[in-house]
């Protein structure tokens, strides 16, 4: 699993990741199969604190209920404070990968890598809209996935800030240019009718909430967001 966002980088190839909080919590299992049969790569869950973030949404107990039904990889994002004391209990539930926020904390970002990474899953840090990628760029050599934020977390359904498709752009030129081999993913208010200026950024992991769960048909959501 460790290596599934260096081949997608590697290849260059798009993934879809439903935002598992924008589906219908009364049926989380059906919701799930759905966008699997749909042509989903990943399935993206929202940790929220209500402390980072504005919002409280779920925590490992339903990681862990996606993951005994899930059968494609869980992307947690970690929209949290002191994510470090909270790498064990998803990673238990069944991550595939997580990332945390940058600004959640001043110093100490390599050590919450690190740990993420000895529990043999892919590791990423995500940046709000007004971080520049120059905070993150020490960090770049040691995660899996950099995570984009096109919004300011806390909230669903929010427009995407097309300002940051220039960061996306700068993210991407400074990999190749630098030979390292994140994936960068990108998360805000991504649809079928806006997703190819992601994609033409350099956005390879593509998160959609609202975009695919409001949608009427899945598949043909999550082939328009991919671009095939």
């Amino acid at each position: 699993m460790s290596s599934w966002c260096q081949q997608l980088s590697e290849e260059g190839k798009v993934a879809v990741a439903p935002s598992i909080l924008s589906a219908d919590f009364s049926c989380l299992k059906d919701e799930v199969k759905a966008v699997e049969g749909a042509g989903a790569d990943c399935l993206h869950c929202d940790v929220m604190d209500g402390n980072f973030v504005p919002n409280i949404s779920f925590g490992p107990l339903v990681v862990r209920a996606l993951a005994e039904v899930a059968k494609i990889p869980l992307f947690t994002h970690l929209m949290i404070s002191e994510p470090a004391k909270y790498v064990d209990a998803f990673a238990d539930a069944g991550s595939s990968a997580i990332s945390f926020h940058y600004e959640a904390m001043e110093k100490g970002h390599e050590e919450v890598i690190g740990k993420i990474r000895s529990r043999n899953i892919m590791a990423g840090i995500a940046i709000n809209p007004d971080t520049p990628l120059g905070a993150v760029k020490h960090l770049l050599s040691e995660i899996d996935f950099l995570l984009v934020m096109t919004v300011f977390p806390g909230f669903g359904g929010q427009k995407l800030i097309q300002e940051v498709l220039e960061k996306i752009q700068e993210a991407r030129e400074l990999r190749d240019r630098e030979g390292y081999r994140f994936a960068i993913e990108v998360d805000g208010g991504i649809k079928a009718d806006n997703a190819h200026l992601v994609r033409d950024a350099g956005g390879q992991i593509l998160v959609s909430g609202t975009g695919i769960f409001k949608s009427s048909d899945y598949r043909k959501a999550i082939s328009l967001i991919r671009g095939s």
